[in-house]
């Protein structure tokens, strides 16, 4: 398996970074910080990606990258 991609979204009302995945199916999960979301990533995707008899599969490595994004505005002044 290639790199996981997450997409972190921040939500202004709940004050909440929302994280989900293409690449994991049934990831959805939050935090608030970026970080706190980055320490609970690892061991959410690995109970969603292992089977329930894993003793005869390889275990490998599995990049995880995060992608966040977040949306604000500014009023300005501008020339019409």
């Amino acid at each position: 398996m290639s790199t996981i991609v997450v997409r972190a979204t921040w939500d202004p009302e709940a004050s909440y970074w929302v994280a989900e995945s293409l690449d994991v199916p049934g990831l959805a999960t939050g935090a608030a910080t970026l970080n706190e979301l980055a320490a609970k990533l690892p061991g959410i995707i690995q109970d969603l990606l292992e089977s329930p008899d894993s003793s005869d599969l390889t275990e490998t490595e599995i990049p995880i990258e995060i992608i966040a994004s977040i949306s604000t505005k500014v009023r300005a002044h501008v020339a019409a």
